[in-house]
This record gives structure tokens, sequence and C-alpha cells, in this order.
């Protein structure tokens, strides 16, 4: 695979299939095991470094999938990203609780699309 994680920083190439296990840790850091009702999405922004923008504006996202929660792995196709410009990107990950408490357990981070040659 063609992919690089660095602690929460994602560099894909632009194009691949990009997929990988999601790892959810309760904050005494032993594993969550997601329940009947759990819902787990991720969803990929513009950076805020358009000075255009406002730093505080909501960005629609340009990614936004389901991880099931019954393999916990992201799967991005090539189409999801092929249509993306080369670049810095911003992700995060989320899950809403069966009893509806809502966990950002990965805040905005890094997603570097890197180039491809075809």
């Amino acid at each position: 695979m063609a992919y690089k994680i660095e602690g929460t920083k994602i560099t894909t190439v632009r194009g691949d299939t990009f997929r990988v296990m999601v790892n959810i840790t309760n904050n005494d850091g032993t594993p969550y095991t997601p329940a009947e009702g759990d819902s787990i999405r991720f969803a990929l922004k513009s950076t805020k470094m358009n000075a255009a923008k406002s730093e505080y504006e909501d960005r629609v996202p340009l990614i936004r999938k389901t991880i099931p929660v019954d393999t916990l792995v992201l799967e991005l196709e090539p189409n999801d990203t092929k249509s993306l410009g080369f670049g810095a990107y911003e992700y995060d990950i989320e899950i809403t609780k069966e009893d509806g408490d809502v966990d950002t357990f990965i805040q905005a981070s890094p997603f570097i699309l890197a180039k491809e040659l075809d």
C-alpha cells in the first residue's frame, strides 16, 4: 500500500485505494468496542489555509464515509480522491454512540494527497 500514517497525519496517493483499521480508545487507554447502534463517520475537508475564508467558517466535507462498526475499516476508493487536487486537507473521525453521545476521537488532522504520475 502506498500510504503513510504518522500519529494522526495521513499521506496517500491521489486516486489510490486507501484502507486502514481505525482504533478507538476509552479515556483510560483501553480499547473501545463499538456497540450495536453506534455509528462512526470520517469527513475530509479543504484546509483553512485559504486566506479569503474565515478560519471559523464551516466548510462542506469533500468526502464523508461511514466506517462499519463491525470491521472498523475506513476505505477510500480511487474515485473518492481522483478528482481532488494534490496537497493538504483536514479530516476528522467521530463516533455517535447509541445513547446519543458524540466523540470526535480524531480531531482535525492533516490528510495529504500526494501526486500520481498517471
